[in-house]
């Protein structure tokens, strides 16, 4: 089973210089694994009580407190979306999905496996989805995608979906569909154990922050810097294609701090332990598997494998991947409700 492969931890990953090359991997790197393995797909899910009544979300009624609740209510049926993944033949009968392969526990390829397997708590949901539409866990062609790119590579087709750390807003849920959250986390400071940075305040005047492209923390940073609660002289103006990028940025000296989402800053100070995470986190935030606005089929069945997902598999993820950065007891161990919309 594919769980199997799931390591406790990660040597020899700190340097540099393996960071370096990771990054520069992670623009390049196209990736198909087959298997062989299958599993039968799982029971239908009704929505249950978590629904409420509403449209999919528009420019004009999206609260950012509520993003995370816009989305569909769960269906094992198929539909347009699913028939033509479904259509593909021979080895193109597989589920294209976007991921990170340079996220430390969440989607990286293991040095310390044969080929240098992908692994990790995203890449766990993705074998599941991939069980439930295909019968196959494997049936999965990864593409690696920065972070920039994942809205792009849904919109024009080079993926299915995206499962890479994403955060739900209301500005993407104008450009794509979401699942139902499966983690939560919020908006931290990784800086150096040396430095004089405290948190998300003050400390930060005249500091160099580097954020990803299109992530919500520069988006975050930007807005409270406008608005007088971040100091005017933070210097945002460092942005990477990958958030790995602005960890390497910081080992060499180049940036004084990173923000990024507390769970993943806290994998890169599990890689680092000349860093830590400074202060607490200053957003809520949830992730969501991004798919196409239209392809409503899809988005209820990646949502009915989400329900049964939470009772029977979640757990043993986070565990295996997540607790020794995060905790067993934190609140991120533990897989948030989910509510949806009452279409008509």
């Amino acid at each position: 089973m594919y769980a199997a492969r799931a390591r406790a931890s990660l040597r020899g990953w700190g340097g540099v210089g393996a960071m370096a090359v990771l990054c520069a991997l992670a623009l390049a790197f196209v990736l198909l694994l087959p298997r062989t393995q299958s599993s039968p797909p799982e029971a239908d899910a009704t929505a249950g009580p978590g629904v409420a009544s509403g449209r999919q979300a528009r420019a004009g009624d999206c609260r950012e407190d509520q993003a995370q609740n816009q989305t569909l209510a769960p269906s094992g049926a198929d539909g347009p979306t699913i028939d033509a993944i479904k259509a593909r033949t021979g080895a193109k009968r597989k589920l294209v999905v976007g991921i990170d392969q340079n996220s430390y526990r969440w989607g990286y390829r293991n040095p310390n496996t044969e080929g240098a397997e992908l692994e990790g708590f995203d890449i766990d949901l993705v074998h599941r989805i991939a069980a439930d539409i295909l019968g196959d866990p494997d049936a999965v062609q990864f593409k690696a995608i920065p972070t920039s790119q994942r809205i792009p590579a849904i919109q024009n087709g080079r993926v299915d979906m995206v499962v890479r750390t994403m955060t739900i807003t209301c500005d993407r849920l104008n450009q794509v569909a979401f699942s139902a959250p499966y983690f939560k986390t919020g908006q931290q400071v990784l800086a150096p154990k040396s430095s004089s940075i405290t948190g998300y305040d003050d400390s930060l005047a005249h500091k160099k922050v580097c954020t990803a492209a299109g992530s919500t923390a520069l988006a975050k940073l930007d807005a409270d810097r406008r608005s007088g609660r971040l100091p005017a002289s933070t210097d945002l103006s460092t942005t990477v294609p990958n958030q790995l990028d602005c960890l390497v940025r910081l080992q060499l000296g180049e940036v004084d701090a990173v923000v990024t989402d507390g769970a993943l800053a806290a994998s890169q100070a599990a890689q680092d332990p000349t860093v830590e995470l400074k202060g607490t986190p200053f957003t809520t935030e949830y992730y969501g598997v991004a798919m196409k606005k239209d392809a409503s089929d899809l988005v209820r069945r990646v949502n009915r494998v989400l329900v049964d997902y939470r009772a029977n598999g979640w757990q043993k993820s986070y565990d295996t991947w997540l607790s020794a950065t995060l905790g067993s007891d934190s609140g991120p161990s533990e897989p948030p409700a989910p509510r949806y919309l009452r279409t008509s």
